[in-house]
């Protein structure tokens, strides 16, 4: 993922650069988010107009103007919860190619995601942490590359000014120069299905992990 451009070479940042995601609410709550830059602007935008315990099949991630980005489609039957993800809108016959896949790589124990994008060579990911507890690691975990680098970053944000830690609802993501920031904060969304709030205070870290997915469909 680091400098590789999966959706916009424009959310491709040159500096290392820290987005605010607001976990917000249109008529549920929980059932958007706003995600803004360090000049308060809005960089990305996702509204799924239903409650935040409702289980979805398609999310949408849009930019500031509400152009559709990234569509994320939930392939059924999967007990993986396997997620596809497309650039742009979905056609109606839908016979785009997925840029990338996302699946748990087990449905009981320690959770994994796995996450394959499709290229030439294709790259693969892992993230490490608890998203429920907004302690994530994303890495690079690519067979070309020599060393496993971390690109983006999900961790709680806090109030500068009285150096209080905000709710889960307010947390922070950090990408990494060069990293599609519109690639990681689709892939927030994907965790944020399939994961949720759950209170996981008493259980380990999630362990989520990427590397070759053709086995978990």
């Amino acid at each position: 993922m680091s400098g590789a451009i999966i959706v916009d070479e424009k959310f491709c940042f040159k500096v290392e650069t820290e987005l605010t995601v607001h976990k917000t609410s249109v008529f549920f709550p929980g059932d958007a988010f706003l995600v803004y830059n360090s000049d308060g602007q809005i960089v990305f935008r996702f509204d799924s107009y239903g409650s935040d315990s409702e289980s979805k099949d398609e999310l949408v991630l849009m930019d500031a103007t509400g152009k559709c980005l990234l569509s994320l489609l939930r392939k059924k039957p999967s007990l993986h919860q396997r997620w596809d993800g497309y650039l742009g809108e979905i056609k109606e016959d839908n016979h785009q190619d997925p840029v990338f896949k996302a699946s748990r790589s087990s449905i009981i124990g320690r959770s994994n995601l796995m996450v394959h994008v499709f290229g030439d060579p294709g790259d693969e990911y892992q993230i490490e942490g608890s998203y429920a507890r907004r302690r994530c690691v994303m890495y690079n975990t690519s067979l070309d590359s020599l060393s496993k680098d971390c690109v983006a970053e999900i961790k709680r944000k806090v109030d500068p000014t009285t150096n209080v830690m905000l709710s889960k609802d307010v947390f922070w993501l950090c990408v990494k120069p060069g990293v599609d920031s519109a690639f990681a904060m689709g892939l927030v969304l994907v965790l944020d299905q399939i994961y949720g709030d759950n209170d996981d205070s008493d259980q380990p870290d999630v362990d989520l992990t990427s590397e070759d997915v053709s086995s978990s469909t």
